[in-house]
């Protein structure tokens, strides 16, 4: 692929818009954001907050812990830590400085200012409205479709910022339609490596060192921990551990920053630390890992687009089909080894769903990871899934299309069901 061929130009773009740093689970980060900016529009401290979102915000935002807050958890904790604690220039990083003193001012600000939280459905799955008060003043923001994409700020009745949106698309970034896997392929085989060089080893400093501290400290149920304990030292054992242990930190209160993907840190440590596992075991050249790394990211964000950036389907499984492709490049694998690798990974664990984000988060990594493994270990060994067994039929965008109708439609009614159990709604 040349420099200037469109592709070439979007795929380095969908890079730079998709591997951005975050502090914490993105839809808590996306929520203190929200407030942050409501509260800079306010100008004062509110003395009445009100929260509105959409169920898998509620769902993913319910159980973990809130960095730089000393291990509050939920909506009122991301909330009062954007207002209190949050920078708003930093968007994913909104409350990535936080002082002790504003630590406690963040529990005093909970105790003494009610926070109402309501579920809304207005037909979109990313939508957060967050409503500041202060006496007669109030200030408003509304977020959706994706976590910075603030598309209302309103003060005291006038409209400062309103964006009109039309459904569930991501006004303002590069056309993810242009994504394919033949030319994903042939784009990491091609690419100028010093034009992805700065995005990729950010992702590796950040993601490695997440996933090193997650094996360290003691975090959630220690999956990676328990993994190598249980399982042994080796390379496969080892990319699961890795990435299992930064989501272990990461869904528990660990503050050092990852490199996200498809809006999700989860998704971003599971397609990422596993290939430089499996690089540093195989001794490949910098320039093989970040070509399998641009592969691995992109084949990801290939596969979630269609699901979209929520959904009751584990964002994981993309993530691990992902990685499992950038696996089989390291291996020496081609674009026939890259694809069957995929299709073989998402036949595998495709019924994984999402239950919110919280410490099992990190099994289900483990698991993602080892079917695009698994994926490709079939695949030299001459066997593969083919079309009509189950969601799998013949071609691998076709597979993807498949996999994008069940995590998109085929997810909703249960998406719909996770949430009522998870707020505990009916039976």
């Amino acid at each position: 692929m040349k420099k200037t061929d469109k592709k070439y130009q979007a795929y380095i773009q969908i890079l730079k818009e998709e591997l951005i740093p975050a502090m914490g689970c993105t839809e808590p980060i996306a929520l203190a954001y929200a407030a942050a900016v409501a509260r800079e529009t306010l100008g004062e401290m509110p003395d009445r907050v009100e929260i509105a979102a959409s169920g898998s915000i509620i769902k993913n935002v319910k159980s973990v812990i809130v960095p730089n807050t000393d291990g509050l958890k939920g909506i009122q904790a991301a909330v009062a830590a954007g207002i209190v604690a949050g920078k708003a220039s930093k968007e994913l990083e909104v409350i990535s400085e936080v002082s002790e003193s504003q630590i406690e001012e963040m529990k005093a600000f909970l105790k003494e200012v009610p926070v109402s939280v309501e579920h809304v459905d207005q037909g979109f799955t990313f939508e957060i409205i967050a409503v500041l008060h202060k006496a007669d003043s109030y200030a408003k923001v509304r977020i959706i479709n994706y976590h910075t994409n603030i598309v209302l700020i309103e003060k005291n009745g006038e409209k400062l910022k309103e964006i009109f949106v039309e459904g569930e698309t991501e006004e303002g970034m590069t056309d993810r339609s242009l994504l394919d896997m033949e030319s994903i392929y042939d784009f990491a085989e091609t690419v100028d490596v010093e034009d992805i060089r700065e995005i990729l080893e950010r992702q590796i400093h950040y993601n490695m060192a997440i996933a090193e501290e997650g094996l360290r400290g003691n975090y959630g149920a220690n999956i990676g921990s328990v993994l190598l304990a249980s399982e042994g030292n080796d390379v496969r054992t080892r990319a699961k551990a890795m990435a299992a242990a930064g989501s272990d930190a990461r869904m528990n209160g660990c503050e050092l920053p990852v490199i996200i993907n498809s809006g999700s840190g989860n998704q971003g440590i599971t397609v990422s630390v596993p290939v430089v596992v499996y690089a540093k075991e195989l001794k490949v050249t910098e320039e093989k890992m970040l070509r399998a790394l641009a592969l691995a990211n992109l084949t990801s964000i290939h596969e979630k687009t269609p699901i979209g950036r929520l959904s009751a389907y584990c964002g994981a499984v993309s993530a691990g089909a992902g990685a499992g492709a950038g696996i089989a490049y390291l291996n020496g694998g081609g674009y026939a080894d890259v694809i069957h690798t995929i299709v073989n990974a998402l036949a595998i664990v495709s019924g994984i769903v999402c239950d919110g984000a919280k410490a099992s988060c990190a099994a289900k990594i483990a698991s993602a990871v080892e079917a695009g493994i698994f994926g490709y270990s079939m695949y030299q060994q001459g066997q593969q899934f083919r079309g009509g067994d189950g969601i799998v039929t013949k071609g691998v965008e076709e597979t993807l299309r498949n996999v994008g109708r069940l995590g998109k439609n085929g997810m909703k009614e249960t998406n719909e069901e996770i949430i009522k159990i998870m707020i505990g709604e009916g039976c």
